[in-house]
């Protein structure tokens, strides 16, 4: 499953393989059976994540900071003045900044050409629409059973991934 395609890190974009996949399921039915014993830890406290976007404020928004915030991370909401016509050096002014103030950045409807350049330059993990309609990761919410709502088995999966990338 391409999810890496959507995750940008400093290095070399890595490819998900089945166990990686398989990996991240494991860690959101953990996090799963943690809400529903009511024992979920903070295990992003401290750590300041950015929502780079572009629209009003909508579902996809909603379900990042929830995931976020119910893990203990404070979320940034900025709309980017960055677009295709933005210089190279103005794309790479930004993500440098955004990788000195934040952990990672969830970009949700800049274009994808954009958001690349946004993670070769911003050192830290910057995923293109993670919690949005139609990303890779709400395919595999459908994997982790009806225990609970879809809704938040997607919230579940954006906190492994989340996880992954920055803990």
């Amino acid at each position: 499953m391409p999810l890496s395609n959507n995750a940008r890190s400093p290095e070399a974009e890595p490819q998900l393989s089945p166990l990686n996949v398989a990996s991240l399921l494991c860690h959101a039915r953990i996090l799963q059976r943690a809400s529903l014993d009511g024992t979920t830890r903070q295990l992003l406290r401290g750590k300041n994540l950015g929502l780079l976007c572009e629209t009003q404020p909508d579902e996809a928004q909603a379900l990042f900071r929830r995931a976020a915030e119910a893990l203990g991370a404070h979320v940034a909401v900025m709309r980017s003045s960055l677009s295709s016509a933005s210089t190279p050096q103005e794309v790479q002014h930004t993500a440098r900044m955004l990788g000195r103030l934040y952990e990672a950045v969830e970009c949700q409807g800049l274009e994808p050409a954009l958001v690349q350049q946004i993670g070769q330059h911003a050192g830290i993990p910057v995923f293109d629409g993670a919690a949005m309609r139609g990303h890779p990761a709400e395919q595999l919410a459908g994997l982790l059973g009806d225990k609970t709502p879809l809704a938040d088995n997607r919230c579940f999966v954006l906190q492994a991934l989340l996880l992954d990338a920055i803990a």
